[in-house]
């Protein structure tokens, strides 16, 4: 089965979470929801307030093999997912071993670019801050709402995390199942 790590945090972006959680699981991906917060605590409050309990804490995490890391964004959320150690290693490892990443709304540039881990081209949310650092890191940020450039998938926001999630499963699964998903989300592919 088709194993897919979605790492949480305080503050991390409901919506992303939810829908990359909902839309994998839909096609039949076995979804972990990991949190990086101190001391292994599971329940985090999300950007909007919103309380998600993590099936693991991310030690539970390390040595396992993903076929893909979903990040969602959310601030600042995207900066704790940033600054832990044993995600930062799994990313660098799915990297190394050519892995789908994928990333959305602040996580591209506050994760990704940081750890020098975005490809040529990337999008983000549309911030000017955002936008700068895809860019500072040497990856040429592309308004568009998923951007897929090797094994990298990213995505801009909110509103478009419905079809990052569905290319996910494209990559993960197949364009059928994909296609199967949307259809029975009445929404499109990317």
């Amino acid at each position: 089965m088709v194993a897919v790590l979605v790492p949480i945090a305080d503050d991390s972006e409901e919506i992303e979470t939810s829908c990359i959680t909902d839309v994998l699981v839909r096609a039949g991906i076995e979804v972990t929801v990991a949190s990086v917060m101190p001391e292994g605590r599971l329940q985090c409050k999300m950007a909007r307030g919103l309380k998600i309990v993590a099936d693991v804490p991310i030690a539970a995490c390390v040595g396992r093999e993903w076929d893909a890391i979903a990040l969602p964004g959310g601030m600042p959320g995207a900066k704790h997912l940033s600054e832990c150690a044993p995600l930062v290693e799994l990313l660098k490892a799915q990297a190394a071993a050519n892995k789908t990443t994928g990333a959305v709304c602040a996580a591209p540039a506050i994760v990704l670019a940081a750890h020098g881990l975005l490809p040529a081209t990337a999008t983000s949310f549309p911030a000017e801050a955002l936008k700068s650092k895809v860019s500072d890191s040497g990856s040429t940020w592309t308004d568009a709402r998923v951007v897929v450039d090797g094994s990298v998938v990213t995505s801009q926001g909110p509103g478009t995390s419905l079809q990052f999630a569905l290319k996910l499963v494209e990559r993960l699964v197949s364009p059928a199942k994909a296609e199967e998903v949307a259809a029975a989300l009445l929404t499109h592919m990317p």
